[in-house]
């Protein structure tokens, strides 16, 4: 958007167009106040910023000072005549580019925190990549600790069954032997227990 002063003097205007050029330099004026005091307040100060007092800086609030990048292009003339005109522009420039404007992406918080989850999930295929490992051998290897562990529970299921069968065959053999009378003590040092 093009902007420049109205030099009412330089320009000739009246009637409607005087009214016409007194309104874009308060226009002017006010967005020349809303980029100094953005302009303090990038230097940490707490600088009150007169968005509304211009219809101008009001559209312009996001990019001035929100979430915007913003370029100026400050449009200089050679000639002695529009000095002044030339220094005014340099000077708002200057503190133009004083602005610090902090953009962020807009976007929704569940797209955002898929984009880091898929970026982390780059990340991690780069370094086991870079570590030689391939996302098929780890894969492989997880099936095969997998399977490992499945063939320990077997065994140890098995061996537990073994272990309850040696039990109980061991229970029927004394049951069998104390029914005959014929318990014998393997132990001499064992105490036999007593009987009423």
């Amino acid at each position: 958007m093009p902007l420049g002063s109205e030099r009412v003097s330089k320009s000739g205007v009246k009637g409607v167009g005087l009214k016409e050029a007194a309104m874009i330099n308060k226009s002017l004026t006010t967005l020349g106040m809303v980029i100094s005091s953005l302009a303090k307040k990038a230097s940490k100060s707490q600088e009150f910023v007169p968005y509304r007092d211009s219809v101008l800086t009001y559209l312009l609030k996001e990019s001035l000072g929100g979430n915007a990048k913003t370029i100026m292009i400050a449009a200089l003339s050679p000639a002695d005549i529009n000095f002044d005109e030339t220094l005014s522009t340099l000077r708002y420039a200057d503190r133009m580019k004083k602005i610090m404007n902090v953009a962020k992406i807009n976007e929704d918080p569940n797209a955002a925190m898929i984009r880091t989850l898929r970026e982390e999930i780059d990340k991690l295929k780069s370094r086991l990549k870079s570590s030689g490992a391939d996302v098929g051998d780890i894969k492989a290897l997880q099936d095969k600790l997998i399977q490992n562990k499945l063939d320990r529970e077997r065994e140890r299921k098995e061996w537990e069954q073994k272990l309850q069968a040696a039990r109980k065959a061991a229970q029927l053999g004394e049951e069998a032997l104390n029914s005959q009378g014929q318990m014998s003590n393997p132990n001499p040092n064992s105490k036999q227990p007593k009987s009423n």
